[in-house]
């Protein structure tokens, strides 16, 4: 006879899925929206190069900058002191987006469809992230100061010259990125963009600074005058706070 207090329990003759029937879904979370001035024409803006700003060191490089757009996740409390991404002006054919804040995994795709949409229409892109030392194949130094790059096809074809992070090498093989910037680097994949993901280490440091602002420099923004390079950071976050998970992009 068995014992059916020890015995192990039968298995379910209900598969999980079927279970999960029962519980109703959660609510979609409302969709992220672009907010312009009143005063801004119909029209969508078309820079030729759009820069999205997602590291604590790029943040830091770009001040006092004018805004001709806000993005808004509705979810965010309007109490936190960054709240919105703003679009900023950096030259009259560029663009900075300035994320101060970490967009969940979730919510990336509908960002990066935001950002390269019906209402912004760059020729080209530039993401700058922060590399994850926990999707990196390899041994990473605390005093050691990286970065390396990844492209879409259309940005790969073009000379060396053409490119915009030119002396960068290749992200390793074997290694990943994931959140927003990936999820943009995929987005203009898509939409055959010439795009670029800059992935530096370590995340918050003023030699990442120096390291992102001589690329630019020599590159894409010459003549350009840069913010801070190694004062407190504005929009620095430490990586406990922030969140990367989902758009694996290999």
């Amino acid at each position: 006879m068995e014992d059916v207090i020890t015995e192990a329990a039968p298995p379910s003759r209900f598969l999980e899925e079927d279970l999960n029937i029962f519980t109703p879904p959660s609510p979609a979370l409302p969709t992220p929206f672009l907010i312009f001035p009143h005063d801004h024409p119909q029209q969508p803006l078309k820079p030729s190069l759009l820069i999205v700003a997602l590291s604590p060191p790029s943040l830091a490089l770009f001040r006092s900058l004018p805004a001709v757009a806000s993005l808004i996740l509705p979810e965010l409390p309007l109490s936190l002191p960054d709240h919105a991404a703003d679009i900023l002006s950096l030259s009259p054919s560029a663009l900075l987006a300035a994320v101060p804040f970490p967009v969940p995994a979730p919510r990336a795709r509908a960002v990066a469809r935001l950002l390269l949409g019906d209402r912004i229409l760059p020729d080209a892109v530039l993401v700058l992230d922060s590399l994850d030392p926990r999707n990196y194949r390899g041994k990473l130094s605390a005093d050691e100061t990286v970065a390396f790059k990844l492209e879409s096809s259309a940005e790969r074809k073009r000379s060396e010259g053409q490119k915009m992070l030119g002396e960068l090498e290749y992200y390793p093989s074997g290694s990943v990125v994931d959140g927003l910037g990936a999820a943009i680097l995929a987005r203009c994949q898509v939409m055959n963009v010439r795009a670029s993901l800059c992935v530096s280490w370590p995340e918050f440091d003023a030699s990442v600074v120096a390291l992102i602002k001589g690329v630019l420099q020599r590159g894409v923004l010459r003549g350009f005058e840069f913010g801070s390079s190694g004062e407190a950071f504005k929009f620095g976050r430490r990586r406990k706070d922030r969140v990367l998970h989902s758009e694996l992009y290999i």
